[in-house]
């Protein structure tokens, strides 16, 4: 795994530390699920995935740049696209973690709402 984020570069820092965050708030929202708090977790998830495009994109760049200058080095084409799309398997494992953790918390609150809504609607027929 240490090989494999040296491999991805830089990209891979910005791409881990949203992904951490993400699932923080992943937790706080399987903890207390809310309609409001679903709003974090899903603004980090898109920003974990963007994190990690750009990662592949900016490894990209660096690798075509590298080879222009060098016709002969398809090799080198191919090495540093396969260590760029380290970014984006990072991101997309973040967001499985981060997609699971909120749908345990989507289920909690899936069976915390009927007896919110039992205990409604015996306080609007009282009232």
């Amino acid at each position: 795994m240490g090989e494999a984020f040296r491999l991805g570069g830089f990209g891979m820092y910005p791409t881990l530390f949203f992904g951490i965050i993400l699932f923080g708030a992943a937790l706080g929202y399987a903890r207390n699920p809310g309609k409001g708090r679903l709003l974090l977790p899903a603004v980090l998830a898109f920003l974990t995935l963007t994190a990690g495009f750009l990662g592949f994109c900016t490894g990209i760049v660096t690798t075509l740049m590298y080879a222009a200058e060098r016709p002969e080095m398809a090799a080198v084409v191919a090495m540093g696209t396969a260590e760029s799309l380290i970014n984006v398997c990072l991101a997309l494992a973040m967001n499985v973690i981060g997609g699971i953790v909120v749908a345990v918390g989507a289920y909690r609150r899936g069976r915390k709402e009927p007896e919110l809504t039992k205990a409604g609607a015996t306080v609007a027929s009282s009232g």
